[in-house]
């Protein structure tokens, strides 16, 4: 049987729900609503067998809604979902969801709040601990400026399964010459060597305008050195990697990017990791 192939990171959303607060107009090419028939026909042709459906906006309701398109489309695979995890019944909640099938992971907006160590705070902590207990993985939805308090975190809860969403957004556009590469290369490092995964996702639209392989290849080959390529997921950010390229061009570059892995390799970094990470055979 062969590896599936599996997007670990796409979105979905409906403008009329109304809880996208980042979603204005002026994201002229997001600004609609992107359904799961409108993402079909993209796996096709770049045949992808399954995708992880992903929360964009920070609500219960978002999550709800997520899992209800899981329920009635076969290839999402998995559901990444939000919980307030300041709120005195996130612990009640968070039973309520581990009793839906393809909820695989929760993921706080962490770029989004002003504390860059709020993951650290006491009270958070049987949250996280809820987590490792029943199973379910942790997006990590940081930027470089998080990457400190998030080895901390992963020091904290060892048995935490963490995935670091788009390679923590380094600052590609600055290009070669940006000052933070030496310190974001450090402490994914720190947290490679601690057991957390990667996405290979996001980067196109972190790039300068029209950026190909020869932008991107010194940060993916980074993560695959430090994470390898048993802890790489590939994903889309579909759709808004629409910012930057579409579906089909993103695939092609990435098949671009991990041309040097062997069969296998390439196998596990486009699907078989995910499907590890995100245990999706139990799900």
């Amino acid at each position: 049987m062969s590896t599936p192939r599996i997007d670990a990171h796409q979105h979905f959303w409906r403008l009329s729900r109304g809880d996208y607060g980042w979603l204005t107009p002026g994201l002229r090419p997001l600004y609609r609503d992107f359904e799961p028939e409108d993402l079909a026909p993209l796996l096709a042709r770049c045949g992808v067998d399954a995708t992880i459906a992903v929360q964009a906006a920070p609500s219960a309701a978002e999550t709800r809604h997520l899992l209800a398109l899981a329920r009635e489309t076969r290839w999402i695979a998995g559901v990444v979902g939000w919980l307030d995890f300041e709120s005195p019944g996130a612990l009640e909640e968070l039973a309520g969801l581990c009793t839906q099938r393809k909820l695989v992971g929760l993921r706080p907006m962490i770029q989004d709040l002003e504390d860059e160590r709020w993951m650290l705070r006491p009270a958070l902590r049987p949250v996280f601990e809820a987590l490792e207990s029943n199973g379910l993985a942790f997006d990590a939805l940081v930027k470089p400026q998080h990457l400190g308090p998030l080895c901390v975190l992963v020091e904290r809860h060892p048995a935490l399964r963490v995935v670091v969403d788009h390679g923590a957004k380094p600052a590609l556009g600055e290009g070669r010459g940006w000052n933070g590469w030496a310190r974001w290369r450090e402490r994914m490092r720190a947290l490679a060597a601690a057991g957390a995964c990667v996405k290979l996702s996001g980067l196109l639209t972190e790039a300068r305008p029209g950026a190909g392989a020869p932008e991107l290849a010194p940060c993916v080959d980074a993560l695959l050195e430090d994470f390898g390529p048993g802890r790489v997921l590939w994903g889309s950010d579909w759709p808004v990697l629409l910012l930057a390229s579409d579906y089909e061009r993103w695939r092609e570059l990435s098949l671009e990017l991990l041309r040097a892995l062997s069969q296998g390799e390439q196998e596990r970094v486009l699907g078989g990791n995910a499907r590890e990470f995100y245990r999706l055979e139990a799900a």
